[in-house]
């Protein structure tokens, strides 16, 4: 058993200690926060040192309203007249989103969504590093994709221990999300990704975030027909 209290995001709450209600923040907030994030870091990378919530919101589509509303969940960032120092704001999205370190991951899946992952970047770079990769295929297990060797499940609770890993990512049919889930949970991850098309029940044990690409297709078409739909009408 490692020491979870040095973790990411339980350093940011003591750093925050005081100025927010971690539980009652709506999620969309949250969502917000890594769209300021980025943009922040953009910020920094072209020499600015300041930026208003105007500018901010303008960016990214918000009223500066919001962006003060969000940003006031976490304590007093700007000021009146002069905006947000760039590189303090930073510090601070980062480490309430738990960006101040690295966080491990492990994969369960290497089918074609499991492998995308692998091979992606950008999550290295954004401080998430899968660190083994797992399936029951057992004609795949003990092969090397992206430069992992695919693990059994048997392994799970174990690596998962070693490694010291907090983050789980479920990449595997519907039917059986769940059991990983599951496993997972009992192996101490803090957090799954899940990116199967169903709801996990995890009894408030882990915490979760759902990715169904197929909800977000569908709401897609659904914009895009109303789209069609009110033109159709407006040349009626």
């Amino acid at each position: 058993v490692w020491n979870q209290s040095s973790h990411p995001m339980v350093a940011a709450r003591v750093l925050f200690e005081g100025m927010a209600d971690w539980d009652h923040i709506p999620k969309p907030t949250i969502k917000r926060l890594s769209l300021y994030l980025r943009e922040r870091e953009r910020g920094l990378e072209q020499g600015k040192s300041h930026m208003s919530s105007r500018e901010l919101g303008l960016a990214l589509g918000y009223a500066d309203t919001q962006v003060r509303k969000d940003l006031g969940c976490f304590g007093q960032f700007g000021q009146a007249g002069v905006g947000y120092a760039i590189s303090s704001l930073v510090v601070g999205l980062r480490a309430i989103l738990g960006k101040n370190q690295r966080w491990k991951a492990v994969l369960i899946g290497a089918g074609k969504i499991g492998q995308a992952l692998i091979g992606y970047a950008r999550f290295a770079e954004e401080g998430y590093e899968i660190v083994s990769v797992f399936d029951n295929d057992q004609s795949i297990v003990g092969t090397t994709i992206e430069g992992h060797t695919i693990a059994s499940p048997k392994d799970l609770a174990r690596i998962v221990r070693e490694k010291e890993i907090l983050l789980g990512i479920v990449a595997v049919p519907m039917a059986a999300a769940q059991v990983v889930a599951d496993d997972l949970v009992e192996a101490g991850v803090l957090g799954i990704l899940n990116l199967a098309p169903i709801h996990l029940d995890v009894m408030d044990q882990v915490s979760v975030v759902s990715v169904d690409f197929t909800v977000a297709i569908e709401q897609l078409g659904f914009k895009v027909s109303r789209k069609i739909e009110e033109s159709l009408n407006e040349d009626a």
